[in-house]
């Protein structure tokens, strides 16, 4: 893998636990909805990461969702499970960041903020195993 590749899957493992950090502490707050977004961009980013190492990079978010479900889970590369949580976790972000009576409350919040996390250790695995960070 050249040398650029693998920093910039570095920088977006690195990028993901800061934006997880973020979730957790507007969770806190009690910050449902922008707890859920930051929770999704925690996943987005790890999932971002793992497309570079196939040589892949979407150009949107649905884009990072097919193609993370493509390359990774119907090849059962990764547990089917974490396409859904990505899947979900973007649809949970856009009712938050876009909707005025958005109906994501702190259950949502909490689940997402897990399921990014969760994410987040599976794709940290996946890439300690092919000798990245």
């Amino acid at each position: 893998m050249r040398e650029e590749v693998r920093r910039l899957v570095e920088a977006y493992l690195e990028k993901a636990w800061r934006k997880l950090d973020v979730a957790k502490r507007l969770l806190k707050s009690e910050d449902w909805e922008d707890a859920v977004s930051r929770a999704y961009y925690a996943a987005f980013h790890a999932a971002q990461a793992l497309l570079l190492t196939e040589g892949e990079e979407a150009k949107n978010h649905r884009g990072v969702v097919t193609l993370f479900s493509l390359l990774f889970v119907k090849t059962g590369r990764l547990p089917r499970h974490l396409g859904k949580f990505l899947a979900n976790l973007r649809d949970e972000r856009e009712s938050g960041d876009y909707e005025v009576l958005s109906w994501v409350d702190r259950e949502t919040a909490e689940r997402a903020v897990k399921e990014a996390e969760e994410f987040l250790k599976e794709a940290e695995h996946y890439l300690r195993a092919l000798g990245l960070p």
